[in-house]
């Protein structure tokens, strides 16, 4: 287990979708309560801002809108980043690519390259959400992100585990949740702060 830091490490974590009741919202701030000594984390609610991806208007606005350049300025100061992605038609909800597509970008840094990532992902199916969260690691690969490689964590039939609040009200899975987040803290601690080059 790893020892818990004087100076907390920070998460950012963000939702991949938009649903006000959001199953995958819910574990996000289910972990954030039961997060390891060391850790903080903040659940990101703004992803409906995030224009579409614009080269164009990327140009005009100097890197992006307002809140493209805010999201850009969480994930550049957090010390890592917790995503936890739905499965739409057996692959990654485009609001969440679209602000992946965001955060790739060079100008003004390359806010993902070398960043400690991990995901998560639940489901009302009894499939969990394997492909997307396969796909989503293909993406990050090409960010040059460092994505937690195990345990995977596949939580799948969510109306079982959240009460009629959204709260995750199954033991088991807060187990789960508490174990991998252990893991990512010691993943952090392994890799956070290394600066790799960059590949062109």
């Amino acid at each position: 287990m790893p020892l818990p830091h004087e100076t907390p490490r920070t998460v950012l974590a963000i939702p991949g979708s938009l649903r006000r009741g959001s199953y995958n919202r819910s574990l996000l701030e289910a972990g954030a309560a039961c997060a390891p000594a060391g850790m903080r984390i903040h659940v990101y609610d703004e992803l409906a801002r995030i224009p579409l991806f614009d080269e164009d208007l990327e140009r005009e606005t100097a890197g992006g809108p307002e809140e493209v350049r805010r999201l850009r300025s969480q994930v550049a100061e957090a010390d890592a980043l917790w995503i936890a992605t739905p499965e739409y038609n057996q692959s990654v909800p485009g609001v969440l690519k679209n602000a992946i597509d965001w955060l790739s970008r060079p100008a003004p840094q390359e806010v993902l390259a070398g960043k400690p990532v991990a995901i998560i992902g639940v489901t009302q199916g009894r499939w969990g959400t394997r492909l997307a969260q396969s796909h989503l690691r293909h993406v990050l690969s090409a960010t040059e992100s460092l994505v937690l490689p195990r345990p995977t964590l596949f939580v799948r039939e969510a109306e079982r585990l959240f009460d009629g609040e959204g709260r995750l009200s199954d033991e088991a899975t807060r187990d789960a949740l508490r174990g991998f987040l252990e893991a990512f803290a010691g993943w952090v601690d392994l890799v956070g702060g290394k600066k790799l080059p960059v590949l062109r």
